[in-house]
């Protein structure tokens, strides 16, 4: 595995080692000493399965719950979006986009303090994640995904949103607890 920085403090970029032959492939995708840089403890997996265009986010928990994610995709491809939340980063409001799909197996590491969505590229996307805490609703917060103060380019303007997420708040107008 080969951990990569972003331009973005504590968000890394996982790659792993895969071996390939004519009877397919193998990889760790998920090695807890190699990973141990990362100082993080998983608590719960989760997977998603959505059609093409499907936008999900952008979302976190608030503190006590907020969670460390480890994000990957298993079949399809995604756009995976990841907006810094931490007040006294240099990077406050700025987002980190990366193509994340089942055929380049990169991952996503999602500190504590980020908004995180994905969109989904092809139809019947498998998406999963590893989290340090458990799901908690009343600490979950969307941000509109569409805010002109983080100005991410999702690429396609027709998205399938959730009603929840057709709800975000505004940036301008979230305070943020981390």
């Amino acid at each position: 595995m080969k951990i990569e920085k972003t331009f973005i403090k504590d968000l890394v970029v996982i790659k792993p080692r895969v071996f390939e032959d004519n009877r397919g492939y193998f990889f760790e995708s998920y090695n807890k000493e190699k990973l141990n840089a990362l100082n993080v403890e998983f608590v719960q997996d989760n997977e998603s399965k959505s059609q093409k265009n499907v936008l999900r986010g952008l979302h976190f928990q608030n503190p006590p719950y907020a969670q460390d994610k480890l994000v990957r995709v298993t079949k399809g491809a995604v756009l995976d979006v990841a907006v810094d939340l931490r007040k006294d980063s240099k990077t406050y409001g700025k987002h980190f986009a990366i193509k994340l799909s089942a055929k380049n197996k990169k991952q996503l590491f999602i500190p504590k303090g980020f908004a995180h969505g994905f969109l989904t590229l092809k139809s019947n996307t498998v998406f999963n994640y590893k989290c340090t805490d458990y799901y908690n609703a009343e600490s979950e917060v969307t941000i509109d995904c569409f805010d002109k103060n983080i100005d991410i380019d999702w690429q396609i303007k027709n998205v399938i949103l959730s009603e929840r997420d057709k709800k975000g708040i505004k940036f301008s107008t979230f305070n943020s607890k981390f």
